[in-house]
């Protein structure tokens, strides 16, 4: 009887994990994101020559993205959830019915 026991294990990561919900994929996308707040702020750098602004803008960026690529208890980050939700508006929702005569009353 002893073998027909199962044992499925919880909390096992996929992957290697630099600190809890966070691997070397949401570290890729956290350096992807931070790079792109960067170019916006060179933008508004070039545009207003305003340091303060310029520092809060990457600083905040950095930090949002290592916030929205950190995976939470469900496993899904904010990147995990909107990618869910745009593959969810371009399925198709619309399912057309056409009516047959299944049982030959008419």
């Amino acid at each position: 009887m002893d073998e027909l026991k199962l044992y499925i294990p919880m909390g096992v990561k996929p992957e290697t994990e630099l600190f809890n919900g966070f691997g070397r994929k949401q570290l890729f996308q956290s350096v992807i994101g931070s790079l792109a707040v960067g170019a916006v702020a060179a933008v508004v750098w070039f545009l207003s020559g305003n340091v303060t602004a310029t520092v809060i803008l990457v600083l905040s960026g950095i930090f949002g993205s290592v916030m929205m690529t950190t995976k939470d208890q469900s496993n899904l980050s904010v990147v995990d959830q909107v990618q869910n939700l745009v593959r969810f508006l371009r399925s198709q929702k619309v399912y057309p019915y056409r009516y047959g005569d299944e049982w030959g009353c008419r």
